[in-house]
């Protein structure tokens, strides 16, 4: 599958649509030009390439790459829905953003060893990022990071713990531009650095079609099956959301082609929206690469990238475990049959044409975890598919697939940078004011040492948050003020915390009113995106309670004593069978579930499932109860079951 730049753009709902235009037009080609620059330069600094003896200074690369990618994305990004040409001002701001940025380059020692600034030409960077806001994620996003990021100012005012050190408007320039509390910190050191290796590497694998691979392995493997459609695109966008990172990217790419499978199939096109939704947005914690976020949190937390790795499995499995519980049921009950035998991909076909593909995730993931490359693998990774290509005539990189898979890189990275960026002004606010660990002290004060109060603001702001647009955002803010404040509560395992608040910071992509993800499969499904969203919500049921469980018992992430597994996984796996099956009225095992039983499978389900001894006795008697009452209601009353 070789799904252009401009399919993800004119799908995804946006703030703004690029406006490269056709492959080869002016602007593409300039925008590619700037892209290209800035990934030579990454590629340089991440391998420690020197020029005459030297490698570049952090600052340095840092500054370099902010200047490019900011000019590209004013190149790509219009001011206003509908703008396709590219106006003077913005061709301006670019040549500005460059200008200075290489300025600022220039000087990274001066501002390292002697804390130099040029405070009149930071505000014009400040101005210029604050428009990006704009851009990429909206005016709420913008409104976000201007009102915190100008908290500073009026620090002394607030009132309790909410009162901070105060800043005048050239000293917090001087620190949301120089310091390493702002742009020159953490935030631009994730787009920079820990992602740009696995934006590379999506791009690439769009561009060699990797997508329509995964699809027909999943065919071969489960179309056969009722439901067949649906458990494929699970299986693919699951395998291919793991490996690129982009829950936007996923459904557009293999959504474009499973959701019309699926439709075809017998799927309502709310539902079929829904399925792909769920499956992409899973794939962003989905083992063996998670995209960036394992990086991210194995920085944050200071661990291991395998033991990130280790703690995703059981609740990935866990998550996709019920959503294909779900559509079988669905498929079941209302008679979706798998695809005929004619209708297959042959699996041996299926392999002997797409081996590349698992001879890269093999290498990747034993890049990860033997060799301990971390950021370097994903561009070893990509070097090989790209290599790779060439044996076989369907995937290989033609220049103007080449030029392809540089404008879709670029604008990945592109529209990444625009929205990560600006959240340098938000961190940097917290920080140097001192309230960060105000905010800590606050949610402790006002959940009054109740941890269940303190649980249920986080699980608010984590959703909050995450209605930025990128659940890495929401995670780097809250992975320093939610955190130790339910750590010191609870005394709680720190990598199911941070798990905990990744999960939840990834539901507003699923969750009405914002619902991003499911509006974006939605359109690809021709449906009411408000009705795909509610769908979704159901669908990924397991997404919104898993993260408790394994809350309270760090077991379920591979922490601690592990014992407790023998006992809580099997009831878990059970509690989820009878949840999938209230909510969608088929009981695996049992068949058609009546209306009148369906809320108290559910509620069982969920008793049955959650991690304590007592609750998973009284849940097992209820659901043992209620199970054999649906057995024996379908037996009294023989039904024709699809299967």
């Amino acid at each position: 599958m070789n799904t252009s730049v401009s399919t993800v753009e004119e799908a995804a709902p946006q703030p703004a649509i690029s406006r490269l235009g056709e492959l080869f037009s002016w602007q593409s080609i300039l925008f590619v030009v700037l892209c290209s620059a800035g990934l030579i330069t990454g590629l340089a600094y991440v391998f420690g390439f020197t020029w005459d003896g030297q490698r570049l200074l952090e600052g340095q690369y840092y500054w370099i790459f902010i200047g490019l990618f900011v000019a590209a994305a004013f190149i790509a990004l219009p001011a206003y829905k509908g703008q396709q040409h590219i106006p003077v001002y913005d061709l301006a701001a670019a040549a500005v953003a460059i200008g200075i940025s290489f300025y600022y380059s220039l000087h990274a020692w001066d501002m390292v060893q002697s804390g130099w600034a040029h405070v009149p030409s930071a505000v014009v960077i400040w101005l210029l990022m604050m428009e990006l806001a704009r851009r990429s994620g909206g005016l709420p996003f913008l409104l976000v990071v201007a009102l915190l990021g100008s908290y500073p100012l009026v620090a002394d005012r607030f009132p309790g713990l909410l009162m901070g050190i105060p800043y005048d408007f050239n000293r917090m320039i001087d620190a949301h531009i120089f310091r390493a509390e702002g742009m020159m910190g953490i935030t631009t050191k994730i787009v920079a650095e820990i992602i740009l290796g696995f934006l590379v590497f999506a791009g690439v694998l769009i561009a060699t079609g990797a997508g329509q691979f995964f699809i027909d392995l999943a065919n071969a493997g489960f179309g056969r099956h009722r439901g067949g459609p649906a458990k494929v695109a699970i299986v693919a966008s699951g395998f291919f959301g793991s490996l690129s990172g982009s829950i936007f990217s996923n459904i557009a790419g293999t959504g474009s082609i499973t959701i019309p499978a699926m439709k075809k199939s017998g799927y309502p096109p709310h539902y079929a929206g829904a399925i792909e939704a769920c499956a992409s947005t899973g794939g962003v914690v989905m083992p063996p690469v998670m995209g960036a976020i394992a990086f991210v949190m194995a920085i944050t937390i200071g661990v291991g990238y395998a033991t990130v790795l280790l703690a995703a499995v059981i609740p990935s499995l866990l998550f996709y475990f019920g959503l294909l519980l779900q559509v079988d049921a669905y498929a079941a009950k209302t008679g979706i049959k798998g695809l005929r035998k004619e209708e297959l991909p042959s699996m041996k076909g299926v392999l002997k044409r797409g081996w590349p593909f698992l001879l890269v995730l093999s290498f990747l993931v034993w890049g990860l975890l033997y060799m301990r490359w971390e950021y370097y693998a994903p561009w070893y990774a990509a070097a090989l598919i790209v290599a790779l290509s060439y044996l076989q005539k369907d995937t290989r990189l033609t220049p103007v697939k080449l030029f392809e898979a540089l404008r879709q890189i670029g604008f990945l990275v592109t529209q990444t940078a625009a929205i990560i960026l600006p959240v340098a002004f938000v961190v940097s606010a917290l920080t140097i004011t001192g309230v960060t660990g105000s905010v800590t002290s606050g949610l402790i004060a006002l959940g009054g040492d109740n941890l269940y109060l303190i649980l249920f603001f986080g699980v608010l702001a984590c959703f909050i948050m995450g209605m930025a647009g990128l659940a890495i955002v929401a995670y780097i803010f809250l992975a320093v003020t939610l955190a130790p404040a339910i750590i010191e509560v609870g005394g709680l395992n720190t990598v199911a915390v941070h798990f905990f608040i990744v999960y939840y910071a990834m539901l507003s992509v699923i969750t009405p009113p914002v619902g991003t993800a499911a509006f974006l499969a939605g359109t690809i499904a021709g449906s009411s995106p408000m009705r795909t969203c509610f769908t979704a919500m159901r669908l990924g049921v397991v997404i919104y309670f898993v993260p408790l469980f394994f809350l309270f018992q760090p077991a379920l992430v591979l922490q601690g004593d592990l014992t407790p597994l023998v006992y809580i996984l099997p009831s878990i796996v059970a509690g989820i069978v009878l949840i999938s099956g209230g909510l969608e009225g088929w009981l695996l095992g049992a068949g058609r579930v009546r209306r009148w039983w369906r809320p108290g499978l559910v509620v069982a389900g969920f008793i049955f499932s959650f991690p304590s001894l007592l609750s998973t006795v009284i849940g097992g008697v209820l659901s043992l109860l209620l199970a054999a009452l649906v057995w024996w209601d379908n037996r009294r009353q023989p039904m024709v079951q699809t299967g």
